[in-house]
């Protein structure tokens, strides 16, 4: 039997940088679901409780540091690995990210191979 796959949700509003983050994780292995709101992302992590978050900051409802900071209060959300992006790339506005509990915070535009390690220095495709 092989092993299940790995799950990641992904969050960002701009629908061509979503489905690229997609195609990218499905490359590598893993079960991917996408959002194009923050709205829903709060219940969907809740009951599909993924391997990895991959999250934007700028959204037009919830802003992807609030998802965050909620992630993080919450005991069952808290340990889920989460990969910050954002066009926001000044150091006080990574350092912001990883305050709130990010586990990576990559800037755009990003590239294959810089999401490719980032996720796996959190988590495996398959095991």
């Amino acid at each position: 039997m092989s092993p299940k796959k790995k799950t990641v949700i992904i969050v960002e509003d701009e629908r061509e940088a979503a489905d690229m983050f997609a195609e990218m994780m499905r490359v590598t292995g893993f079960d991917v679901h996408s959002l194009y709101s923050s709205t829903p992302a709060i219940s969907t992590i809740s009951a599909e409780k993924p391997d990895l978050v991959i999250l934007d900051i700028m959204m037009p409802d919830i802003s992807g540091l609030e998802v965050l900071r909620y992630m993080r209060r919450d005991p069952a959300l808290k340990e889920i690995p989460v990969i910050l992006v954002s066009a926001k790339s000044m150091p006080a506005d990574i350092q912001e990210g990883m305050d709130a509990g990010a586990s990576n915070y990559l800037t755009k535009p990003i590239g294959f191979l810089e999401l490719k390690e980032a996720v796996e220095a959190l988590v495996s495709p398959a095991g």
